[in-house]
């Protein structure tokens, strides 16, 4: 039996309660280990859309399931398991003495404990490179490494989707390469929500164009970087000189 997308959204409509419409029907489907990226100028709704995946905000028209399981409200503790979030500020996730206790947190409130918890943490350690800098307090680390880790404090729960938000800002060459070569190995599906357009090439075979509420590019991400129509309507812009066409396509 084939196994459901690891995201559905269908329909998908939101308002806040002043009133503003920031999404109007969106519909998206992300197979299970794909690696997208979620593109588009501020205030398009891509903020929104996220929140949506792990039930942070909802009440609004249409449908979203994670892994064929619905976003609802009776599922929630399920849902935010699958679904993590890496939040642009890496100090917004880490609030633990040390780097094992911040990645053992989430797994032990979820009721984790002893030698499993403790091989949870090691592995998820281990697949962002933190595995040496345990017992270290966060502030102790670089900005790239509190980010490595505030991965490794989602992959501590096992997710169906990897939820990354700006994950190449404030990061040196060295650090953004390090990431990009973790996340390509972690074999997790990524929804990456970025305006490091280059970064989504080299990391998304896929990227989708969010503006003013809905989806009006879904493709391969050399494709919709090269279409100069499309990113000077959505306030999409390349570094001077950088041509997408010639950039190996992403591997996965």
């Amino acid at each position: 039996m084939t196994p459901p997308p690891s995201l559905e959204v269908y329909g998908l409509a939101f308002a806040y309660p002043d009133g503003h419409q920031a999404l109007f029907g969106v519909d998206l489907t992300v197979a299970r280990g794909e690696r997208v990226a979620l593109l588009g100028p501020n205030g398009a709704g891509k903020t929104t859309l996220v929140l949506h995946l792990n039930g942070i905000l909802g009440g609004g028209m249409g449908s979203v399931k994670v892994g064929g399981l619905p976003v609802e409200k009776r599922h929630l503790a399920e849902i935010r398991r699958r679904v993590g979030i890496v939040f642009q500020d890496p100090d917004d996730q880490l609030f633990m003495p040390t780097v094992r206790e911040d990645v053992a947190f989430g797994p032990a409130a979820a009721g984790l404990r002893g030698p499993r918890l403790a091989a949870r943490v090691a592995r998820a350690l281990e697949q962002v490179g933190m595995a040496a800098f345990a017992d270290r307090p966060p502030h102790h680390l670089s900005f790239g490494q509190r980010r490595r880790v505030a991965v490794a404090t989602v992959l501590a729960m096992e997710p169906e989707i990897l939820v990354l938000d700006e994950p190449s800002s404030n990061l040196d060459p060295a650090s953004r390469r390090e990431l990009a070569d973790i996340l390509r190995s972690l074999g997790v599906t990524v929804l990456m929500v970025t305006h490091d357009l280059p970064y989504a090439l080299e990391l998304c075979p896929r990227a989708v164009v969010l503006g003013d509420g809905v989806i009006t590019a879904d493709g391969p991400t050399g494709e919709l970087l090269a279409d100069e129509e499309l990113m000077r309507a959505h306030r999409l812009e390349l570094p001077f000189g950088f041509d997408p066409r010639s950039v190996p396509l992403p591997r996965g």
